[in-house]
């Protein structure tokens, strides 16, 4: 492969992960936020308490802001199978082709069919239709995250296949659909969309609490979001381990490069801090736990586990896997740590002004955590685009480097202007619910 071509697949990767990186951020919202509206929604009908409709029409505003933004993010990935990654739909388009289309078929169209019912059918149709169309949104937000992470799962730890004159056939569709990592990865990915929106709501809420807005919504808000992030996160914890035990059985590479390990051994430490050192094969600066690596991923603490140098067809960059997973646990500790305070403030019913501020600074923590987890999961998964079968480069195309940059330049400007634009939406929306409300109670 020549210099150019070179260049150019670091920079579709890049693109492409600008792309993605963007995206995520909205599903990740989404699919949990759908759910938590509908129990607001359900609450209302069940108790005819007006904060809770209250609660619900904010809390709608955001959902619809981030499901348009996910739409759009979303549709300019699919460009890029054709024009930076060809190689892709060759090779695996018999498998990955049904998959996206079932996700459109019957996911999407479920979720923007009743989406309008949901944002603007209440008086037009009947409570229970309504509350019909807010749950029939949630599924279809939850199936869509099915149908993508089967494709994905399929690509990490490919089964139910055959190939055939270079050309992946299916030779059972319930092994991919039923693949045995499909259930780590996407209850994984469903209890990170659920912290993600719990924070969400939580931090809102607590913004409009500083600004003196304390209305019973306002406050249930808070509590559901605390509540909710309190009770998933040690479930997020229990899977996290379960997925990587999984992790270890498909992709031992991958492991190796989170834990830096270089060289296969017994009794692993677990890293804390280090800097690995791709160019002298070691970490500088290594402080870590002894045998605890190996008792957490083998049960063992003298457990074999491999290294790097066992893998000589090629292991992903070391650092940024190394990194990125230290980032998705730190967050998640930190989510612990903040969710279950917050649950004792809550239940002595007291709120002191720097805590509120603090859990405004965690409002959007959940993408930090989805970031970095997915830097994990796709990172990790280099040099292969799928796991054994097809090698990121080979499935590149061959437009020249400064093309892409061109793009890939847009791309960035463009998504730092929206990212701006939707998180000062958000805290407008929240200013001007807080603002309008004062209002009407000093009028």
């Amino acid at each position: 492969m020549d210099a150019n071509l070179l260049d150019a697949v670091v920079l579709a990767r890049i693109q492409f992960a600008a792309n993605i990186s963007f995206h995520i951020l909205f599903p990740t919202i989404t699919i949990a936020l759908a759910w938590i509206l509908l129990f607001f929604k359900v609450r209302f009908q069940q108790t005819g308490a007006e904060y809770w409709l209250k609660a619900y029409t904010f809390w709608v505003k955001i959902f619809a802001l981030s499901f348009a933004l996910g739409v759009v993010s979303g549709i300019t990935m699919s460009f890029q199978f054709g024009t930076n990654w060809p190689g892709f739909m060759t090779t695996v388009g018999n498998i990955a082709g049904p998959l996206l289309a079932y996700e459109v078929l019957t996911a999407f169209f479920l979720e923007a069919t009743f989406l309008g019912i949901m944002l603007f059918g209440r008086g037009r149709v009947s409570e229970s239709m309504h509350t019909a169309a807010c749950f029939l949104v949630a599924a279809g937000t939850t199936a869509s995250a099915y149908w993508i992470l089967a494709l994905n799962t399929w690509m990490q730890a490919p089964t139910g296949f055959e190939m055939i004159n270079g050309q992946a056939h299916v030779t059972s569709w319930a092994a991919i659909l039923w693949n045995e990592a499909l259930a780590y990865r996407l209850i994984h990915m469903l209890l990170a969309s659920g912290l993600t929106a719990a924070f969400l709501v939580a931090g809102i809420s607590a913004y409009r609490y500083l600004r003196q807005d304390r209305g019973p919504d306002v406050q249930l808000a808070l509590r559901t979001g605390i509540l909710v992030a309190a009770v998933i996160i040690p479930l997020q914890i229990f899977v996290g381990d379960l997925h990587g035990l999984n992790t270890l059985k498909h992709q031992p590479a991958k492991i190796a490069a989170i834990e830096g390990i270089w060289e296969t051994e017994r009794g692993v430490p677990l890293l804390l801090f280090a800097m690995p050192n791709e160019a002298t094969r070691s970490n500088d600066f290594a402080i870590g736990i002894p045998k605890l690596a190996s008792l957490i991923l083998t049960h063992d603490p003298d457990g074999e586990l491999p290294g790097l140098n066992d893998f000589p067809e090629g292991h992903a960059p070391v650092a940024p896997v190394f990194w990125s997973f230290r980032v998705m646990v730190g967050m998640g500790m930190l989510m612990l740590a903040v969710s279950w305070f917050w649950t004792l403030l809550l239940w002595r019913k007291s709120a002191p002004r720097w805590a509120l501020m603090g859990l405004v600074a965690m409002t959007f923590s959940g993408w930090v955590a989805t970031l970095a987890g997915w830097y994990v999961t796709e990172i990790g998964r280099q040099p292969w685009l799928v796991t054994g079968v097809l090698l990121t480069k080979d499935a590149a195309s061959a437009v020249p480097a400064v093309t892409i940059f061109g793009s890939l330049t847009m791309y960035l400007l463009l998504y730092a202007a929206l990212l701006a634009s939707y998180i000062s939406v958000v805290f407008y929306l929240a200013r001007k619910a807080s603002t309008t409300k004062l209002a009407g109670a000093t009028s």
